[in-house]
């Protein structure tokens, strides 16, 4: 038989003419399991980072030592609303956006 009879074969169905159930359902069970697994591996991770940064940016304060996402190490002077200012060496104050905090060192005390 050639390829082709084969697929005309296949295309026709059973003998019977009867269809099989439920066939749809399990063309979705290995999506759903990738989107499952997706959401473990890639979403849920990322939305805790920013959780983390956010929180991270609403506990800062003055007198914290920070890093920023460009690398500049510092010490907050003040802390405004959207902005903070940076003290990053004498009489040096850089005033830059609060989403630009990387991380905290330690916080003086």
């Amino acid at each position: 038989m050639t390829p082709l009879v084969l697929i005309a074969q296949a295309q026709t169905g059973s003998p019977g003419g009867a269809t099989s159930s439920g066939g749809g359902f399990n063309l979705f069970v290995p999506l759903i399991f990738f989107l499952i697994i997706f959401y473990f591996i890639l979403i849920r991770p990322q939305s805790q980072r920013q959780k983390q940064q956010q929180q991270l940016i609403k506990a800062l304060k003055t007198g914290d030592r920070v890093v920023t996402s460009s690398g500049i190490h510092g010490l907050i002077a003040n802390v405004k609303d959207s902005t903070v200012i940076v003290k990053v060496a004498d009489n040096v104050k850089i005033e830059m956006e609060k989403s630009a905090v990387a991380s905290v060192l330690k916080s003086a005390e």
